[in-house]
């Protein structure tokens, strides 16, 4: 017999169970934890090698089983402590697109206890520099184009440079990975605490830079011990369900950047853990991705809900076999009530599926699937133990069921804070519980709906793009006056940017001009995708600030005319 949420969540976490949970106290802060996570992220790459000749990664024809991966990474672990010199606490960064060197790069450097720093592989240059100067990292593993990128930066933070797949000759003093990594020789080992530092994950910065979000060891692992813990919850709440679907080896394809804390803890470090096939494509095109589903056999179907929409609604669906299909959704945005529908009749052995997580959260969050899914479209679904949600006013005081106020999260998969930026730590991370920025409801059933944002940002097919920071490289141009940047909706990226200029007195300014000037200034998908140009002041409230949402509804219903492209 099925059981309630509550019910649900106490029985898979009690003692003698798998992910039974303890009282502990974690940075001065008492919280419950996984009595039987591993000790770190090495523990855990290590028993990767117990899945021997099992198909881990697939890429474009080349296909590696877990044995060969985790000889290169014994190999990459080797040259970064004994040729280059990187003890415990040092910062390594990845920058290339999803290669399966990214995934051999993160597992070494992780487990020699270094922490990895994901750059965006869409920044430009200026981006870069930031990111390698702010961290500290000694060596960046990259491929040709981030090399080309970043080069510069490099030499002048004195930055070691390893590249993978390089096309062209490299300068002396660059590595090629296939020319320095001796394969065969043992990993060096490391000796790692549960709250040592693990990762720095980039995400945009409301003051116009990105902050760096640093994760534990114990913050990854309590996360994807909580995705696993979901799974038996909802087996638990949901009780025996009778299916004639073939039961199938679960596999996922990875179509967002691994970079992005969705590609890199629930999906490849999901892998990783339960010794699954990864199909990684080169870039996302959905008919490739249908093709690679059919050819794969892939059961999960995990990116922003944009990757989702393009997948059912692609005019080649049809053609394909989904059948293996078991769970197609994922995060990073909520997802339209239409496409919930779409997905549940057109993935015949699926169902549509949402996670609503953070970077700060490792990913993790509530989520939600199935026959709830389709009873609740709009809601992002409930969080199961150890995370603790609430909604709370200005006051800092949990609000109401029914009424809105801020999300919080709390639990052992948060991040510690913020790299080099206390001040940032400090707004966000207070008393152990983490402010999400959002703004959201609860339900009688404890089903969480979020409503809008708190924070400057627009959200586009899953990309945090931050207003201030696209508005600081508008002020720029010489003939702006003034410049207010918003989202404007989009019904498959969620939305587009969006901006209204008022130019200088005497001077013109044209909407092609202003997109060659941004051009190669911030990453092409932050540049504004609509544009409008005043004649009159921006409209303001009473404190002098802009009236955004007023904008964003009169370009939304045409009473301002941008110029689009």
């Amino acid at each position: 017999m099925a059981m309630t949420w509550t019910e649900a969540n106490l029985a898979v976490t009690a003692p003698g169970q798998i992910f039974e949970l303890i009282d502990a106290e974690i940075f001065g802060v008492k919280m419950q934890v996984f009595k039987n996570a591993p000790a770190n992220l090495g523990q855990v790459f290590a028993g990767a090698r117990n899945h021997g000749d099992k198909t881990f990664l697939v890429y474009e024809g080349e296909t590696w089983n877990f044995t060969k991966t985790m000889d290169y990474v014994d190999a990459l672990s080797d040259l970064l402590v004994n040729t280059y010199g990187i003890k415990k606490g040092d910062r390594v960064a990845v920058a290339m697109r999803n290669y399966p060197e990214w995934v051999m790069s993160f597992a070494a450097i992780i487990s020699i206890g270094a922490v990895s720093v994901s750059m965006n592989s869409w920044w430009v240059e200026d981006e870069m520099d930031f990111a390698l100067q702010d961290s500290g990292a000694k060596v960046l593993i990259c491929d040709q184009q981030r090399f080309e990128i970043g080069a510069a930066s490099c030499i002048k933070h004195g930055v070691k440079v390893l590249v993978v797949r390089a096309d062209n000759p490299l300068p002396t003093g660059v590595d090629r990975w296939e020319e320095v990594l001796s394969i065969g020789a043992k990993h060096p080992g490391a000796d790692i605490s549960p709250d040592d530092d693990a990762t720095i994950l980039y995400t945009s910065g409301t003051t116009g830079r990105p902050k760096g979000a640093v994760s534990t060891h114990r913050a990854i692992i309590s996360s994807l011990m909580a995705f696993m813990s979901r799974n038996s919850v909802l087996a638990a709440y949901t009780g025996p369900v009778e299916t004639n679907v073939e039961p199938l080896v679960p596999s996922f394809i990875l179509i967002v950047p691994l970079f992005h804390v969705t590609g890199c803890v629930p999906v490849m470090m999901s892998c990783f853990v339960a010794g699954l096939k990864l199909a990684i494509m080169y870039k996302w095109d959905a008919e490739k991705a249908l093709e690679m589903i059919e050819r794969e056999k892939i059961t999960n179907f995990v990116g922003v809900p944009t990757q989702s929409w393009d997948l059912v609604n692609s005019p080649a669906f049809s053609k394909y076999d989904t059948s293996s299909l078991r769970a197609v959704g994922g995060g990073g945005a909520p997802a339209p009530a239409s496409l919930v529908a779409k997905v549940a009749t057109s993935v015949k052995n699926g169902s549509p599926q949402l996670g609503y997580g953070m970077t700060e959260t490792n990913a993790f969050g509530p989520g939600i699937t199935g026959k709830d899914y389709l009873d609740h479209p709009t809601s992002t679904g409930r969080a199961v133990l150890p995370m603790l949600v609430e909604v709370r006013d200005e006051n800092l005081k949990p609000v109401p069921t029914g009424s809105s106020g801020e999300i919080w999260f709390f639990g052992p998969m948060l991040i510690r804070g913020y790299w080099n930026n206390t001040d940032a730590t400090a707004e966000t991370i207070v008393d152990g519980w983490l402010r999400s920025g959002d703004i959201g409801r609860f339900d009688e059933d404890g089903f969480v709906y979020v409503q809008d944002r708190v924070k400057d940002m627009i959200l586009r097919a899953g990309e945090n793009i931050y207003c201030v920071e696209v508005e600081g490289a508008i002020y720029d141009h010489p003939s702006v006056h003034e410049a207010a940047v918003f989202g404007v909706p989009h019904e498959r990226l969620g939305e587009e940017v969006g901006v209204a200029i008022l130019p200088k007195d005497g001077m013109l300014l044209d909407p092609l001009e202003l997109w060659s000037f941004l051009n190669g200034k911030i990453a092409s998908f932050k540049i504004p995708t609509h544009v409008v140009i005043m004649k009159e002041p921006l409209p303001r409230n009473a404190a002098g600030k802009f009236l955004k949402r007023d904008l964003q509804q009169q370009v939304a219903n045409g009473t301002l005319t941008a110029t689009s492209r």
